[in-house]
Formats: structure tokens, sequence, C-alpha cells
């Protein structure tokens, strides 16, 4: 079959839409941020293509493969096997390195058991996962806790005011009398009038104790709390878990430095390095180091890390190194880390599903994304891509335009066909394209100025940056340049409210209705207009619907088979009782509500209780969301601008905010939205820095902070800092003026 033919896909807001797509192409799906790109080719083409081939699997096998949910759909044909690469982060754990996840590390270790001297063991003896190879110091992770001493005290207050801050060491605390009434330690005087061999018996114990009186058995502070919460095996509590993040601080092991490995894995080398030291250094550096292996016994395995090395640098993440966690990658980089192990693959006529490839990319980095496009349609696979990037649009087979708008305004098919068709077809992303983009401005006046000084976090290289307040700042420069390091930094020496693309909740009960804080309100208007108690009209209390507990649907767990949600029998996804649902507002009852967009209730409402904190929703362009949506559903694009909202209706006083890449996942109608809030923020006197590569963004900057000149190594340094107008000669600059 030439082509993947979907008939009346109606998953969430597409209305029955019909669609032919060619195979063996770069098709490029975009609109407007909601419209139902996503709900098409991810929720649509990718969940039917995965659901009919784990089916193809024996049971058993089925119940440990991802599950997926069909779509609502009349029928899709011409699919093959899907390959999903989305800008979910890695995550993983402490032991999930850049090496572990790609098979580099495998290849590596493989290596050195093999012709690294002296001969050490098999390749599990060079992997920190296993007790054969892993640092017993630090059981290879690399890492220690220790105590962070320093925050332990506050030398301003006394014993009985609370000086020592740790939990349950304050006066009434469990431990209190242990160093308050033992007659050693004066616990009225504040500790910066005590002496400093007086604070360090308090912490230590030891000799200096015992010479103020304490007993020989006296257990110092600092003692005390590593036995309590650094030595306990058992689940830790939210409170001991608060009290670890607060007073301890992770340091690099000091057995073996970092390497993770033991001794003997340490000792051995390959070509004089050894695998401590080659874990360290850049991809790009450890791909040329590699072709000096010439043994021929080991030609297979140097020829499979060489190209998993080349498909790293090739996409642009030659400045990462092999032991760099997997935990501290962008969504953007853990995309292209998953995209690794396709490039070297031999299967054909996959479909592959790509999610905004270009995000956290440089724009001089955008062509090498496109050729890794082409690289897999050319092999003989259909590529389909949800982007909103200009330069993948032209370069993609076709385009796809669903739309025009969002929620129930979007969900249809407005165009398809080439770019250059695009470009002269008049819909909401043709206009865009086509419409003279904004100029840089006049830069606000600043109201003061914060500074991060000496900054050495990953490839910063001592970088002091001076960050006006009160205005709008960009970090900008090239993927691994050190912006987020930079943004780190700034986080940790200030008081900064990071507002990011991670999930708002994963709780399904919560909804904007939740999240805003106006259920009481609707609540208590549907309560005072019907003469009956409040609580009715909670979905978790009286008014309930007693089969589903106020969900509106029943879960079944089918074991191997998806489990599988069918709406409520009783309710029929109500979620309430008949009696409540007979109780109504305006002719609403409390589930019609749910139903409502933001936009329709702000218009329905006139409680300023209900429709203060929805305005600030409608502000940042969520007025198409459902008031009943899960928040669980929306998309990382989505979750950044509801904790937008909420820190325009929240945040009491000027306050820092670090917006980490706000336009990932938005049309380019949706950034003018979206900056419009920002704005808002600024307005409303707080300080605004955000990590961007979008020029729209960057030209709208009051000042700009340019780091480069490349990633990793070759960059690090502040090469720009001033007002947009300024810039010249970097990377940056050339995007802005187009060369």
């Amino acid at each position: 079959m030439e082509k993947i033919s979907i008939r009346g896909a109606r998953t969430h807001n597409l209305a029955g839409l019909d669609l032919d797509l060619p195979r063996g192409a770069v098709v490029v799906f975009v609109g407007v941020s909601g419209s139902g790109k996503s709900s098409l080719v991810f929720d649509t083409i990718a969940a039917e293509a995965g659901y009919q081939l784990t089916e193809t699997f024996p049971p058993f096998t089925r119940n440990r493969l991802p599950k997926w949910t069909r779509p609502r759909v009349d029928r899709v044909e011409g699919l093959s096997p899907v390959v999903v690469v989305d800008q979910r982060r890695l995550g993983g754990n402490a032991r999930s390195t850049v090496g572990t996840a790609t098979d580099a590390w495998t290849y590596l270790r493989l290596l050195f058991s093999r012709v690294a001297t002296p001969h050490v063991g098999e390749s599990n003896h060079f992997s920190f996962n296993e007790p054969a190879g892993m640092c017993p110091t630090c059981s290879g992770l690399g890492e220690v806790v220790t105590s962070a001493v320093d925050r332990f005290l506050d030398l301003d207050r006394s014993l009985a005011g609370g000086a020592i801050l740790l939990p349950g060491f304050g006066n009434g605390g469990y431990w209190y009398s242990q160093y308050a009434d033992i007659g050693a330690f004066e616990a009225t005087t504040p500790l910066r009038d005590w002496t400093e061999d007086e604070r360090q018996a308090l912490l230590h114990g030891g000799e200096r104790a015992a010479a103020l009186g304490a007993k020989s058995d006296y257990e110092g502070v600092v003692e005390r709390f590593e036995r309590v919460y650094l030595r306990t095996t058992d689940n830790l509590s939210d409170r001991k878990k608060e009290a670890l993040a607060r007073f301890t601080r992770s340091s690099t092991c000091p057995e073996c430095a970092g390497d993770r490995l033991n001794a003997a894995s340490r000792s051995a080398t390959l070509l004089g390095r050894t695998i401590g030291e080659l874990a360290r250094v850049e991809i790009s550096e450890l791909a040329g180091f590699v072709t000096g292996i010439t043994e021929p016994a080991v030609a297979p395995v140097v020829g499979l890390l060489k190209d998993r090395l080349d498909a790293m640098v090739a996409i642009g993440l030659g400045y990462l190194h092999l032991g760099r966690g997997t935990t501290t990658l962008s969504g953007g980089e853990s995309q292209r880390v998953k995209t690794v192990k396709h490039l070297g693959s031999s299967l054909v006529q996959l479909l592959y599903v790509f999610d905004e490839p270009t995000a956290g990319l440089h724009a001089q980095d955008v062509p090498a994304v496109v050729a890794l496009l082409e690289r897999l349609r050319d092999k003989g696979n259909t590529v389909l891509v949800v982007e909103h990037d200009p330069v993948v649009m032209a370069a993609a087979d076709q385009v796809v335009e669903i739309g025009p708008s969002a929620g129930d305004a979007g969900g249809r098919l407005v165009f398809q066909g080439p770019y250059a068709d695009l470009l002269r077809a008049g819909t909401p992303t043709a206009a865009t394209l086509t419409e003279p983009r904004p100029t840089t401005g006049a830069p606000r006046t600043p109201t003061g100025w914060i500074t991060v000084e000496g900054a050495t976090r990953n490839n910063l290289r001592n970088v002091t940056a001076r960050i006006p307040t009160g205005v709008m700042t960009v970090l900008t420069g090239v993927a691994g340049s050190g912006k987020s390091s930079l943004a780190a930094e700034l986080v940790a020496r200030h008081d900064a409210v990071v507002v990011d693309q991670r999930p708002v909740s994963a709780n399904r009960r919560s909804t904007p209705i939740t999240y805003t804080g106006v259920a009481p309100a609707i609540r208590k208007l549907f309560a005072k207009r019907n003469g009956v108690p409040a609580g009715l009209f909670s979905a978790n209390s009286a008014g309930a619907c007693q089969e589903c507990k106020g969900a509106g649907v029943r879960y079944v767990d089918l074991a191997f088979l998806e489990g599988q949600e069918t709406e409520c029998e009783a309710c029929h996804g109500r979620r309430f009782t008949p009696e409540v649902l007979a109780l109504t507002v305006d002719g609403l009852s409390i589930a019609d509500v749910d139903e409502l967009t933001i936009a329709e209730a702000i218009d329905r409402f006139q409680d300023p209780a209900i429709t203060g904190a929805l305005h600030h929703l409608a502000r940042v362009g969520l007025g198409h969301l459902g008031l009943g949506r899960p928040l669980s559903t929306l998309s990382g694009g989505e979750c950044q601008r509801v904790k937008i909202a909420k820190e325009l209706r929240g945040t009491t006083g000027p306050a820092l905010h670090v917006l980490d890449e706000p336009t990932t996942g938005l049309h380019l109608r949706d950034v003018d939205t979206l900056l419009a809030a920002v704005d808002d923020l600024i307005a409303d006197g707080h300080t605004a820095v955000v990590i961007e590569h979008n020029t729209d963004v960057v030209r709208r900057a009051d000042w700009l902070i340019d780091l480069g000149p490349g990633p990793g190594r070759h960059g690090g340094r502040v090469i720009y800092e001033g007002p947009v107008a300024g810039i010249s000669g970097t990377p940056t600059a050339r995007a802005l003026h187009g060369g």
C-alpha cells in the first residue's frame, strides 16, 4: 500500500477527520496549539500502529510491553510498526547515563575487558551497575551524600531560640534536651557569641565537648543527624526526605573521584587512557580516539562503537560525554539520544513519529535534524513530524495543517500539500509565516541588577553575568553552550521560581477547576442558588456517584490485555448522583460546568471569584481548555503556560522567574500570546529570565546574554551581554539577521 489511510478520526477534538498520507515520505504536521496535531499523529496513528503490533504477540509477552490505548477512529490502514521518538525526558535514576542509554558504554567496556592492560576480567568488571565493577564506597554512583554542616546552625539564635535548624533538634524537639540540658552548653546565649571551640564541640563532640563537661557518650549534632538520616535503610518519610534535601549535599566520591568503578577497574588502560577518563571525554573527541584501537580481534566492536558515537555527533550531541547522567538532559537532548539507536538500524518500512525534533536547538543546528529525518526516509521509512519550525516545514515532502483553531474549533484538515502551496493557502499557519514579525523595540529600564559570579557548573568557565531586574533577559547560544547551567546557577544562588514544562499534575482528578482554586466558589454558587450544602457539589464528597466514587469511569484490569476505562453505567460519566445533577445554575448542572471551556465559563459566570482566576489562564492562550480536562493530559507547552498563569495570579511582591524554552510546542501565533503573558508579569514588577532559541522571543528581549561560542568544552563563556541591537558576529546574531 502506498498510503496511510485514516477515516473518521474522533480522538479528543478530532472532528471525524479523513486523511490519506503518503508512505516513504517526510510529512510535517502543523497547526495552532491545541488544534489536534498530537491527537492525530500520536493518539490516533501511532496508537493504532502500536496496538496492532502488540496484538501479534502472545499474552505473556503482551503483559510486558507498553500498553496502547486504542483510538476513537473508524479505521486506519497502511500502517507499519511504529517508533515514537518523543520529548519525554529520559529520566531514569542516578545509574543511567548517556553511555548506558545509547549502548555506547556496553561496547566501550567490552573493549576494555578484551584489550586493556592489565587484564581485569569480563566486561561486567567495567560496569558500575554490577558488584564486580562498582566502587564499594559509592556503590557505583560516583557521588556520596554528606552533611551540609554549614546549614545546621543559625548563629544569631540561642539553643533555646532554635539555633539548631534540624528537625527535632529545636526547643521542644525530641533531641533538644540532649544539648540544652546537659550543662555543657549555654542555652540562652546566641551561638555567634560562643567560641569556635564551643560551636565545634556542639557539632562534633569529642575532646572539646568533654572539656566543657559533656559526658563521654555525648553524641554531637552531626553524628546524630548522620546516624538518624544517612545510615537508615528504611523507607524515608516525607519529613526525612525534606530534611535530606535541605541539610545534605552530594559530593564526588573520595575513593573513585567520580569514576564509579573499583580500584582494579580504574587501573586498566587502553592507549594510555582509563575508562573513567574516557567517560569524561566529549563524544566528538572520543569518536576520534577509538579509531586508534587497531587490534583485529576487536575490530567489530570498534566499528559498532564508532558508528554509535558518529551518530551522536551527527545529530548535534558531540558535546556530551558518556558519563553524563540522563536525568540532567533536556527534553530535546533526550529525544536525540533516543534517536541514536535507530540511525544504525537496518530495518526498513517503519513508521517514525517525532515530536518537535528541533526543540532546544539553536537555528544553526536545525539543518542537522532535517538531514536526520531525510536519512530515515531515504532508508525506506515513513516519517511523521509534529513541528513548528519553518525550516523543517520547508524540507518536508508534504505539510498537513490541522485547525483552524484550538479545542472544539479545531480538529479539521485545513491544508495538505507542499510547503510552497501552504504559503499561499491563507491558513493560520500561512498567515504567521508570511506576515512581518515584530522588530526589536526600545528596551525597558531595569529596576536593579543581580549577579552570578564565578560560575563553574558543568562547562561554565568561571562565568560572571549580570541580570537586570524588572525586565526580560533571554539566555541564548547553541545547544550545549551553557545556557541551562547558567540558569541553574541563577536558581541556586537567588530565590527564583522555575517555570518549566514538567507535568503540572499526574492526578486525573486535577483539572483547571481544582488547580485554579475556583472549585469552592463554583460549589458555593450552586449551593446558594439551590439552598443546599456546598459539599453536595464535590465529586469527592456526598454528592458523588456511589458506583464510580465521582470518577465518571470504571477501570477494569484485564491482566495481559490493556486495562479498560469504561463510562460509569450509573452516572454515564457525569460523576454525580441524579439528585445533584437536577440542581442547576442558569440551566447548567454541576457536570455541565466541567464541559465548558475556560473562555465559555468566563462568559457564563459573573462571579469574580470564578472568573478572576480563569482570566489568567485565558491570558496565556488556554481559553480552549475544558474546565474538567485532566491536567495529566496537557502537553509540555500547555503545562508551562498553566504555571505562568498561576504566577500571574498567585505571587505576592516582585519575584525572579526562570522560563525554560517556553515556546516549545507553540505555534507562531501562540508565541505572541506567551510574550504578552510575560509582559504582564514584568508589568507587575517581576523579573523574567528566559532560555530560548526562538528569534521572535530573542528580538523582544530587554537584555541578552549569549553563551558559546560552541557547545561543551568549546562553550561555557559569555560572548555577548547587552541589548539585542548590539549583538554581532555570533551564531545567535546570524540567526537574528537571517545570515
